[in-house]
């Protein structure tokens, strides 16, 4: 059977800074106030924690169209429409594992949604930057709403955007499944509520898709489905491995 290759980046062991500093969510609700986010979804990202990860691998960009083609031809599933080589949306977190499993039997290696932690890491690197590319949000590096595409487009069409691993889309064209249940961060806020009732399934998404605006690109943005139209919202993934 035919199976398309994982482009895998090596993202090494080291330090995450994962969320954000309790003391800067204000003033971050602040810098985009415009998208009309209350701070209180920005509360989910603090307290800021440096913790250090093992390697793994990560795609480099989510799964195509083409790619769940396989997939889904293999297991009796619908096929998707759309172009090839652009990212699959409307995919719900137990197919996307499915699809995990499957390519990992293909590759011979065990194969799974990335954690939160790592996905966050294969976007941000050492360092504490606010966007996969730097510190300063810039249109036209991602596929998200002021782009004013208002549908997915090729994975890999903003290598300028790219993480400091060479991780691509890590912002934008389609929002992105963990393996991670939705929880506050240890030390979180006290008004942080424990579990979102409201969401459709309780796993992060991260990055945001084309629908969303420039906040959802931020490395430490936690997120959710938080509709039942996983096509509309732009909900995707792209796999992850231990190190090879």
């Amino acid at each position: 059977m035919q199976v398309h290759e994982v482009d895998w980046v090596e993202v090494p062991a080291g330090l995450l800074r994962r969320g954000t500093p309790l003391d800067e969510v204000e003033e971050v609700a602040h810098r985009y106030a415009d998208t009309g986010v209350p701070v209180e979804w920005y509360r989910k990202e603090a307290p800021r924690t440096e913790i250090h990860l093992p390697a793994f691998r990560i795609a480099r960009t989510q799964v195509t169209i083409g790619q769940w083609t396989l997939f889904a031809r293999a297991t009796c599933r619908p096929a998707p429409r759309g172009a090839a080589d652009h990212p699959v949306i409307g995919v719900t977190w137990d197919a996307a594992t499915a699809y995990c499993r499957w390519l990992g039997e293909q590759l011979g290696i065990e194969v799974r949604l990335p954690t939160e932690d790592e996905w966050e890491r294969a976007a941000r690197g050492d360092d504490g930057r606010e966007f996969p590319w730097g510190g300063k949000y810039r249109t036209g590096l991602a596929n998200l709403v002021d782009l004013g595409v208002g549908t997915t487009m090729p994975v890999g069409s903003f290598p300028e955007g790219a993480s400091p691993f060479g991780v691509l889309d890590m912002a934008g064209n389609a929002d992105e499944w963990t393996s991670t249940l939705y929880a506050p961060y240890p030390g979180a806020p006290a008004d942080v509520p424990g579990t979102e009732d409201w969401a459709f399934d309780p796993h992060i998404t991260r990055g945001g898709a084309f629908r969303h605006d420039r906040d959802l690109a931020r490395c430490a943005r936690r997120h959710g489905a938080y509709e039942r139209d996983l096509t509309a919202i732009g909900v995707g993934f792209r796999p992850a491995a231990s190190a090879g």
